[in-house]
């Protein structure tokens, strides 16, 4: 579990309701559940028409991970990268077919297979980093979903506000429906604004971070295939490998 993102949303929600409650506020008239519906609801159906199913349902798998990251393990990948490069060097590269069919990295397994099947380091490089460039653009594109959901937000928000001024107008000789109208379109304003600075755009840049980490691991992970391709002394290739780990 990610501590940074539940301290996160812990310190947001005890300063803006926190304030709240010192100014006088009953912290129940932000409970607006029209206002939500019409923000939230809003905001989806916006994002739906803009995009792809495919790309929409990638975005909703990737939502997790701000809360539970990937793991990303450089330390054992590197020993294993480099227990790969001895076994190459020791017995060629027939000798990882075992571990090429037991791995279950995507990326790594791939890269064992080309390395069984002879591939030069050249080739290898190229095809590795055309899936890793690809595999990159499809999460952003995913995590771009959010990035849109925050500027839709403030917007549908404003849409809120309007409707509940007309409710509002229309039932101006009607104090308590006059009152109803007035929440509504304050309420919606904050939900709108809120939603956005607080949720969708924290959510998009996060697993925008996430998603360039990931691509980092596999970079270290394709640099050392190649090495091993290239037959690079296994203390070399760990040495190299190590200063992914640093950033």
């Amino acid at each position: 579990m990610d501590k940074l993102t539940v301290a996160g949303v812990f310190i947001a929600l005890v300063a803006i309701v926190g304030g709240f409650s010192q100014e006088g506020g009953d912290v129940f008239t932000l409970l607006h559940w029209p206002a939500f519906f019409i923000v939230f609801g809003g905001t989806l159906g916006a994002v739906l028409i803009q995009s792809p199913s495919s790309q929409f349902r990638l975005s909703m798998s990737l939502l997790p991970w701000v809360i539970t990251p990937p793991k990303l393990d450089f330390d054992t990948t590197i020993e294993r990268i480099t227990q790969w490069g001895n076994s190459a060097r020791l017995h060629g590269f027939l000798s990882l077919e075992q571990d090429a069919l037991d791995e279950q990295e995507p990326l790594l397994r791939r890269g064992l297979n080309l390395l069984v099947d002879g591939t030069e380091a050249k080739i290898l490089q190229e095809i590795l980093d055309t899936e890793l460039h690809l595999e990159k653009e499809r999460l952003l594109r995913a995590a771009k979903v959010f990035e849109a959901m925050g500027g839709y937000s403030p917007t549908i928000g404003i849409v809120g506000a309007v409707l509940g001024l007309i409710l509002a107008l229309s039932n101006i000789s009607n104090p308590d429906e006059l009152g109803q109208g007035i929440a509504t379109a304050f309420v919606a304003t904050i939900y709108g604004v809120g939603l956005a600075n607080f949720v969708f755009i924290p959510v998009f840049h996060k697993i925008k971070v996430l998603v360039e980490e990931r691509a980092l691991f596999h970079s270290m992970v394709i640099e050392g295939l190649c090495s091993i391709a290239l037959g690079e002394n296994p203390r070399s290739v760990e040495s190299k490998l190590l200063a992914y780990r640093a950033h």
